[in-house]
């Protein structure tokens, strides 16, 4: 007992300086982590990058500054990183194939966010369903559908989808096909049908609007009507261009024909008794 009392002051000395280095690294090691954190969100913010991808990538860049830093501190304290590390390497194999979906989740998050194929606030199509882009999270994105429905769509099935992005160019051609009778005049109904366009307040003058005959179809002469238009302005133009014609071409008594279906009745000849015999 004796013996161990007077060996006590040198231990702790030396394992008090351990500890007080081991503090030292920890404050200095998160003191670092926050400094990157901000500058690496400072640059991406510069750069005018989406909000949701800047903080996602500043907290990942602070979680391993910190677990590097408790790496060293633990090996400053005299634990034998190399064995905790492939207990912790074998502890991360079982919970990563325990999590095989979250994991990937997590990766397709991180693809989402570097190489943007949308942020928030756009209108896309992907994993089959559409709606506006709220917040692309670790694991999920959120999107906004026209009619409100808020809709949770794991990363790696929005990941690994087509992704069609309605918001990425600031403009859209309004695609439309109006039917004509058979009977109406091609050149007048190509001038209805230009007048009518140009005079919608929504559609561009460059590009150009085009109106060209497309399809001799069963019970119509199809006009193809393809107006450049905002994006933000795509379903104002689309209604009322379908309005304006419809009023346009009645105005002009140019004919819109329905599909429909002509019955030939045959009569057979009447038969006589011995034919039944």
């Amino acid at each position: 007992m004796e013996a161990w009392m007077e060996q006590l002051p040198e231990l702790a000395m030396a394992y008090g300086i351990n500890i007080v280095f081991a503090l030292v690294i920890f404050i200095v090691g998160r003191w670092i982590s926050k400094l990157v954190r901000k500058l690496v969100e400072a640059v991406m913010t510069r750069r005018n990058v989406e909000k949701t991808a800047v903080s996602f990538v500043g907290a990942l860049v602070s979680v391993m500054i910190m677990a590097v830093t408790l790496v060293v501190v633990l090996a400053q304290l005299g634990v034998q990183t190399a064995s905790l590390i492939a207990v912790l390497g074998a502890a991360g194999l079982a919970v990563g194939l325990a999590l095989q979906g979250s994991l990937s989740n997590f990766a397709a998050g991180v693809l989402l966010v570097v190489f943007r194929p949308c942020k928030a606030g756009d209108y896309v199509e992907a994993a089959g369903v559409a709606g506006v882009v709220e917040e692309i999270s670790i694991f999920s994105t959120t999107l906004v559908t026209p009619d409100n429905k808020k809709i949770i769509a794991p990363n790696a099935a929005v990941m690994s989808s087509v992704i069609v992005n309605y918001s990425a160019k600031d403009t859209r051609r309004v695609d439309l096909v109006i039917g004509v009778s058979y009977d109406a005049d091609l050149r007048q109904t190509r001038e209805v049908l230009t007048k009518t366009v140009n005079a919608c307040q929504y559609v561009l003058d460059d590009p150009a609007p085009t109106i060209e005959v497309s399809e001799l179809a069963d019970s119509s002469v199809n006009f193809v009507v393809r107006p450049w238009v905002k994006g933000a302005d795509y379903w104002d133009a689309y209604f009322q261009l379908m309005a304006n014609i419809k009023v346009a071409l009645d105005e002009a008594g140019i004919g819109i024909p329905y599909p429909q279906l002509d019955l030939h009745v045959q009569q057979l000849p009447a038969r006589s008794p011995a034919d039944h015999q």
